[in-house]
Formats: C-alpha cells, structure tokens, sequence
C-alpha cells in the first residue's frame, strides 16, 4: 500500500514561526511614507490593513513603477490608496502549501499574506519561501532522472566503455614496443 504524503500547512513551515512581522500601514499614507517604510526595512511591499490589522491592499515596487514613476504622480501628496493593489489573495495559517505555490506560480504574483483565523496578517510568504520547500524534491527528481537516463542508455554505456578500455590499452600495448 502507497504511503499517502500529508499535506503541509503553511503553519507548518519552520520559518512561519521566525519570519519577520509584515510591513504594514493604513490606505491613507502617502505614497512617499510608504516607500521610506519599504526602504528603511528593505522590502518589496507595504500590506495595507484597516483598524482590525485585515489586509485591505498591498503597495509593491512593481506597483511603484507602473502606478507612480511612470505616470508621474506626487507621492508626497498621494495617498497610497490610489495606487496599491486592493483585496489581495489572502491565505490562511492552515492552507496548503501547494495549492498556494500552484496559485502563486499561475496567477503571476510573489507575496501572500498570511492571515489568522480572525483575518490578521500574521506573516508574508514570498515565492522564494516555497522554492526553499521545493528545492529538495526538485534535486530528487533530477537525481531520479539521471539514473532513468543512464540506465536505459546502460548498453550504449557499455559499449562505448568497452571501445575506449580497449583504445587505451591499445596505445599503452603500442607504446610499450617502441
């Protein structure tokens, strides 16, 4: 009988525990503030909550760029409510963690807020988080690959040993007579 693999929850990932806490602020700041926040801590994104700490948003560099820079817009005076990115997908603690990578991956964005059962934010997974869980199945499965390879190329292996055994002992059997 094939052992089932049980899923992993979010929760589950040691680094859950020990990340840093999300930068987080209010829709009404200026884009200016938010972007001093994002530089002082050296982070890629602001998550916009409301009075209960409930992700209602989220500023990136990405928005920066195609929202601010590119349009010119005064981010002294702008509040960032203009520009973030509102109701981003949101996981819980108990999710899994698949589902998100798989999510994650097909609708093209790299951070997911991670909210308690009351709706907090909790933590940030960011797709480098996931890679550091897939590494190790994706170095199995390539290690599972090259042995497949050699061993169905095991006869082409074999001769192609054989003919270079026997053109090396050729030459040290021809040296040796000179």
């Amino acid at each position: 009988m094939a052992k089932e693999k049980r899923a992993m929850r979010l929760a589950d990932r040691p680094e859950f525990a020990t990340k840093p806490a999300p930068l987080t602020t209010t829709a009404d700041v200026s884009i200016r503030a938010a972007v001093d926040m994002m530089a002082e801590r050296d982070y890629g994104s602001v998550f916009i909550v409301d009075d209960e700490n409930k992700v209602i948003g989220v500023l990136t560099e990405r928005d920066i760029i195609k929202r601010v820079v590119s349009k010119g817009v005064d981010t002294d005076t702008t509040p960032i409510s203009t520009v973030m990115t509102a109701n981003p997908r949101v996981a819980t603690e108990d999710d899994d963690l698949l589902d998100w990578l798989r999510i994650m991956s097909n609708e093209r964005f790299r951070r997911l807020p991670v909210v308690d059962a009351d709706g907090r934010i909790k933590a940030v997974f960011t797709q480098g988080d996931f890679v550091s869980y897939t590494w190790p199945d994706l170095v199995y499965q390539a290690q599972q690959y090259a042995r497949a390879q050699i061993a169905s190329n095991f006869p082409i292996l074999l001769i192609g040993g054989g003919i270079a055994v026997y053109t090396i002992l050729m030459a040290l059997v021809f040296s040796s007579m000179d």
